[in-house]
């Protein structure tokens, strides 16, 4: 075994301990891992990450599911209409420059990133629904799911936040139900993939294999840590791999240019900190819940 498949294989755990404990962050790993580390393809890279992502995310969810963190009529149907909107977008991203998919997926990346760290601002008393409304579930499935199958995301940075910035799901439960969405789309963007890219089976199952055993013990933490801290720790993750992805971009003379990365660098700590200070200054009453679901209420619905 090469040393490069052995790291690769080493790093993929991370990508379920993400998927596990955050609800997302899977693909956000595994497209850089598969490009920098194992040497894939951008698109054979995306394409694989949605096979990874979705394996271990079917996986993944079993611990949410028995601690009754699943909301499964909201994850089933975003999950049916994300499958849609991401076979779409796999068919779609073979007329479409890697390089162009990857610089996109970094933009969005950061933009997720600050509405997770500010959080979700909710009228005083407002209840926290057990169910979204379907229209608007089937809606932001279709979006989601659309690039999820572009940019090879399994769709966790975008659902976590639209079921708990948008939907009002407590973090937790917002992460177990994201595991049944991210299963479902990526298992279709992967679909839509089959037919461009060539998959390197070997590789694909090893890295699966090593984040499925991530994942287990991701989703064992994630009842222990309280709902606030698990939303920001996302946005700070995802602000990172962002500026990270976005760097790779760059011509090599700017991308080894260490002003540059100072600047990049500096540039998204002054906006996570200004999106972070502006949300202090509303009243405690409106900030989002941190109290976890009661253990088995949702898996009754």
């Amino acid at each position: 075994m090469s040393t490069t498949l052995i790291l690769t294989v080493g790093l993929a755990v991370l990508i379920g301990v993400s998927l596990g404990l955050l609800g997302g962050g899977g693909s956000i790993l595994a497209v850089p891992l598969l490009v920098y580390v194992a040497g894939l393809p951008a698109k054979e890279a995306i394409a694989t990450s949605l096979l990874v992502v979705g394996a271990t995310s079917a996986v993944g969810v079993l611990p949410h599911a028995r601690a009754g963190r699943v909301r499964w009529r909201t994850g089933l149907i975003f999950g049916l209409a994300g499958m849609t909107g991401a076979y779409a977008g796999g068919r779609l991203a073979e007329f479409i420059p890697g390089a162009v998919l990857l610089t996109g997926f970094g933009v969005m990346m950061l933009a997720t990133a600050i509405a997770m760290i500010r959080g979700r601002r909710t009228a005083e008393g407002k209840p926290v629904p057990h169910e979204l409304p379907v229209f608007r579930v089937i809606l932001d499935g279709i979006v989601v799911g659309l690039v999820t199958g572009l940019v090879g995301a399994g769709g966790g940075f975008l659902v976590v936040p639209a079921l708990a910035l948008l939907g009002g799901l407590p973090m937790p439960v917002a992460v177990g139900t994201s595991l049944v969405v991210i299963a479902m789309k990526s298992f279709a963007g992967f679909a839509g993939y089959l037919s461009s890219v060539h998959i390197n089976w070997g590789l694909a199952a090893a890295v699966t294999a090593a984040a499925i055993v991530g994942s287990v013990l991701g989703g064992r933490l994630a009842g222990k840590i309280p709902a606030d801290v698990l939303r920001k720790a996302f946005g700070w993750f995802v602000v990172v791999m962002g500026v990270f992805v976005l760097g790779q971009q760059l011509p090599d003379g700017l991308r080894t240019n260490p002003l540059l990365w100072a600047g990049v660098g500096a540039a998204a700590v002054i906006a996570v900190a200004v999106a972070v200070l502006r949300g202090r200054r509303e009243p405690a009453a409106r900030r989002e819940p941190v109290a976890p679901a009661p253990v088995g209420s949702s898996s009754r619905h």
